[in-house]
């Protein structure tokens, strides 16, 4: 029987989602656990990968379970895995189902901080930046969905098969107490620090260091620089997964407390 997980993380120890050797990641961390509880080997397929140090207010895994349990699988779970990985739902699906191939939407989230906050150290990204424009910012968003090859905004294009997204939208918030920035970008999908590349980028042009020719232009001319910097990790969050099938909203209380109600909040 296959299962979708419903789950979130924080990212702050890990090396991302993704399994590799003799590091600490959340499959791994998540496999382990679940083979102790099941008593047999667990492998779990994620809904994408996050890098080091990048969240996950909303993630789902998939993972086929040949037996019953007469336990409380999800609590069981929890009491197993470390505080910063919480599991949810864990939703029957069909046997083809994949959390990775059949999501239609992601949505992210990128939270910046303008004065040194030692409670936001790890949960948002700090720049002491001023002056910022934020409607040349916003022109710059708004070019976003009309471009489907992002290229010149991935890490590493040789590695990919395609590097083609389709960005639904792409807006800016501003907190009216605080100063602190949003950005927020919903796709069908993401290539390998998109959304990190895209924010540093993004700050330049509202910093006046990048025209917005130059900004276009690297989905012109498909031009991938030598050095590419892309902005800090802790900001980002995996905040929203849609399925055909399943439309779940975030159970995170955390991530609905650092969005707060909504009202202090204004879209550039």
């Amino acid at each position: 029987m296959r299962y979708f997980f419903h789950i979130s993380y924080k990212g702050t120890k890990y090396n991302g989602w993704q399994r590799h050797p003799d590091v600490s990641t959340v499959q791994d961390t998540i496999e382990k656990a679940l083979s102790k509880i099941l008593k047999t080997g667990i492998f779990i397929t994620g809904c994408g990968r996050t890098d080091t140090g990048v969240h996950a207010s909303q993630y789902f895994f998939h993972t086929d379970i040949d037996h019953d349990w007469s336990f409380d699988l999800p609590e069981r779970l929890n009491q197993n895995l470390p505080d910063d990985i919480a599991v949810f739902d864990i939703v029957p699906v069909e046997e083809t189902a994949s959390a990775r191939f059949d999501a239609i939407e992601r949505t992210y989230d990128y939270f910046i901080h303008p004065l040194k906050d030692p409670f936001l150290c790890d949960i948002s990204s700090l720049y002491t930046l001023q002056n910022l424009d934020y409607d040349k910012i916003k022109s710059a968003l708004n070019l976003l969905p009309f471009y489907t090859d992002y290229r010149g905004f991935c890490k590493s294009p040789n590695r990919v098969e395609s590097t083609r997204c389709e960005i639904k939208s792409a807006t800016l918030y501003i907190e009216s107490i605080g100063g602190r920035l949003r950005f927020q970008f919903t796709a069908n999908r993401f290539l390998s620090r998109m959304i990190r590349i895209l924010i540093r980028r993004l700050l330049l042009v509202g910093l006046n260091k990048l025209s917005l020719n130059e900004f276009e232009s690297y989905f012109l001319n498909n031009h991938t620089s030598q050095i590419i910097i892309p902005a800090y990790p802790e900001g980002l969050y995996l905040s929203n997964i849609k399925y055909p099938f399943l439309n779940i909203p975030t159970k995170s209380s955390f991530f609905e407390m650092l969005i707060g109600n909504g009202t202090s909040w204004k879209q550039v």
